[in-house]
């Protein structure tokens, strides 16, 4: 693009469904379901790990994190996506884009290290169950999951200052529901292989690292679950890591599956996002945060017998 075609621009234009009102229609009546159920099944886990002195363990404090993360991702996200549903004006400023940005990465980033860090302690409590309460205790977990947000800021400071920086051109429509920071990138009109490296660097640091922590941690529990005798015990151990490690396969699968291939610059070279693309948005965006605490109480004993013990409780004080 020519550098006299540079321009200041003070809004993008969110493409998504634009040209297909059907399918918008009852991808708003879609999302606003589940987002319902995201708001209700996080909002009751965060609930019952603060009210159930039972739960109050390193294990759910750090669902608590990751449930009040998953409320705070989806709600940047959705409520603009509903808006743009249903109104014909599908544009956001270049500073709300920059917010979204923000805090999309930051969230992003936070719920990776933190998914590291619960596979961590998964690992302490199986491997090594007589030190947990030493290794794993109020002094340590705490700072753990404060340290997964700190990192998540800084990452996103760091990458969405490093955009915003950036000169772009008329070329203001970014084919995606959201302010993607990729897509954003793609349209400036400068040499972008400096954020690309930098962009690099932090997917290593903290996506991949936490990546190559859980492969570790769940195979040395595999080795040790391995190691015991009866099928029974074996069956009971897993069954503490199962629903942890049912979440990490769907979200790193859905993230890998994501940004494997270059799919930013195939939006520029295309009128139309791959339709694929835009289903695995949708599901990495609402369907995630959404089936984690589904996931979570219909794996996890403590959790559903918390929940019960909670509705008994509201019962008998009516």
């Amino acid at each position: 693009m020519e550098w006299e075609n540079q321009t200041i621009l003070v809004e993008f234009f969110l493409k998504g469904l634009s040209g297909y009102p059907r399918l918008e229609l009852l991808f708003y009546v879609l999302v606003l379901i589940m987002y319902v159920v995201i708001l209700l099944g996080n909002g009751t886990l965060i609930l019952i790990s603060i009210l159930d002195s039972h739960l109050h363990t390193p294990m759910y404090f750090f669902l608590g994190n990751l449930s009040f993360l998953d409320i705070c991702y989806t709600t940047v996200s959705i409520p603009p996506m509903l808006v743009s549903f249903l109104s014909e004006k599908k544009t956001i400023s270049f500073s709300g884009c920059a917010v979204q940005m923000f805090l999309g990465l930051a969230m992003g980033t936070t719920e990776c290290v933190l998914l590291g860090m619960m596979a961590f302690d998964r690992y302490v409590a199986i491997c090594n169950p007589l030190r947990y309460s030493v290794i794993m205790s109020k002094g340590s977990y705490v700072p753990m999951a404060a340290g997964s947000w700190i990192i998540g800021v800084v990452n996103s400071t760091v990458q969405t200052g490093c955009v915003v920086q950036l000169p772009f051109c008329r070329n203001n429509v970014i084919n995606h529901f959201t302010c993607e920071i990729l897509a954003v990138m793609k349209l400036a009109c400068a040499d972008i292989s400096g954020n690309e490296f930098i962009m690099l660097v932090a997917t290593t640091l903290f996506i991949m690292t936490p990546l190559l922590l859980i492969i570790i941690s769940y195979t040395l529990i595999i080795i040790s679950i391995l190691r015991i005798r009866s099928s029974e015990g074996r069956s009971k151990v897993f069954s503490t890591c199962s629903a942890h490690l049912t979440v990490v396969i769907i979200f790193y699968g859905t993230i890998l599956f994501m940004y494997m291939k270059p799919k930013s610059t195939e939006i520029l070279n295309s009128d139309d996002m791959d339709a694929t693309d835009k289903l695995v948005s949708v599901f990495y965006g609402v369907m995630t945060p959404m089936i984690n605490p589904l996931i979570y109480s219909l794996r996890n004993k403590d959790v559903k017998e918390a929940v019960k013990h909670l509705l008994r409780r509201k019962i008998f004080d009516k």
